[in-house]
């Protein structure tokens, strides 16, 4: 096919009609200014192959330079695309785009928050635009409104990267659990052998608590420590903390696998974390299943929204979440709107961290071109 000659007199109008004609994925082979506006030329992208130089005539050098041209022409229509997206986003519907705008402040991913303002019509005030986003993320944040843990028992393993919070959390849950159904209702476990202040300090909230603490160390040793607390109502495991990248991971997974199913696990997100690390997190300990989360340190951080978009896009169910040291004061069932109050405060303090109004379709490009 023979490339095509595009004229506008903005280049917002002639990639508008460059688009219309050949595509999204259309090819831009040269753009020049020319009397009255700009001139394009361009090709489908099926239509790329054949166009190329022939490769009996052309160096390898050649070819990957021109791929390379094209590339990075493709990437810039598809910036300036983004662009004029933005620009009518805030043209036609006003409320919407500051919705977008403040989503990705607060550190929603652009994923997430294209869904969420989609709800939003396009003729909403700020109010009611607001008031809609707040409804869709209480919608469809899975959260606990009562103890299951503690009301009905079982075994749970918590389980996270080291520092989140685990021993901490182990301790207020079990705390909880006595004051409720007494100290003969509980056992405590933990995996971490490797740690010894770890190790010593549920030893210490086991004396307080005076709850018994085992230690085990393989999937044999599970099983066969599971099977003597079986007449417990609650049994409550710590777990050794270790990076998501650790290939450990997968055999702490198989250790807690030996509990025949009844170990059901809650995966502890540290509300500090930034959303990509956070993603790493869920796909690291997802073997074998998750039960549901615990938001962590939710006191320390700038903003929820990363724990709380993350939990939305993989399903957990958030079953605690956790504000501070003291046992067992600082864990509570999850309130789905005070945590969407939470996630959408963007502070001045935090302006520094938000993106310029013209740096908006950059991300949201960034964000379509990663899901």
């Amino acid at each position: 096919m023979t490339p095509k000659t595009f004229f506008g007199t903005t280049s917002r109008e002639v990639l508008r009609k460059v688009r219309e004609s050949l595509g999204d994925e259309a090819m831009i082979i040269s753009n020049r200014p020319v009397d009255g506006g700009i001139e394009i030329t361009a090709m489908a992208a099926s239509d790329m192959p054949g166009a190329a130089v022939p490769a009996a005539v052309a160096s390898d050098g050649l070819v990957q330079q021109l791929m390379r041209e094209l590339a990075s022409m493709k990437s810039l229509m598809q910036r300036e695309l983004a662009g004029m997206a933005w620009s009518g986003l805030k043209e036609r519907a006003p409320a919407r785009a500051a919705m977008m705008q403040l989503l990705l402040d607060c550190g929603f991913s652009p994923a997430l928050a294209r869904e969420l303002v989609g709800a939003v019509q396009e003729d909403a005030s700020g109010a009611a635009a607001r008031k809609t986003v707040s409804d869709e993320i209480q919608r469809r944040l899975p959260v606990t409104t009562h103890e299951a843990l503690v009301e009905q028992g079982g075994v749970f393993a918590l389980i996270g990267p080291t520092g989140v919070g685990k021993t901490t959390t182990v301790a207020k849950l079990a705390a909880r659990c006595v004051v409720r159904h007494g100290a003969n209702s509980l056992a405590l476990l933990t995996t971490d052998s490797y740690r010894i202040a770890a190790h010593d300090q549920l030893r210490i909230y086991g004396r307080i608590l005076n709850v018994p603490v085992h230690t085990v160390k393989d999937g044999e040793d599970m099983k066969a420590t599971l099977s003597q607390l079986r007449d417990k109502r609650a049994v409550l495991i710590d777990t050794v903390g270790m990076s998501q990248r650790d290939k450990l991971v997968a055999e702490q997974a198989a250790m807690l696998g030996a509990g025949n199913g009844q170990i059901r696990r809650l995966l502890l997100l540290n509300a500090t974390t930034n959303a990509a690390t956070l993603d790493e997190v869920i796909h690291a300990y997802a073997g074998g299943g998750v039960h549901g989360c615990i938001i962590t340190k939710i006191d320390e951080s700038a903003s929820v929204a990363a724990a709380i978009d993350s939990a939305i896009r993989h399903k957990l169910r958030v079953h605690y979440v956790t504000n501070g040291q003291r046992v067992p004061e600082d864990v509570h069932v999850p309130n789905a709107t005070y945590l969407t109050h939470r996630a959408l405060r963007f502070t001045a303090d935090a302006a520094v961290h938000g993106l310029r109004p013209e740096e908006f379709p950059f991300a949201l490009n960034a964000g379509a071109a990663h899901g």
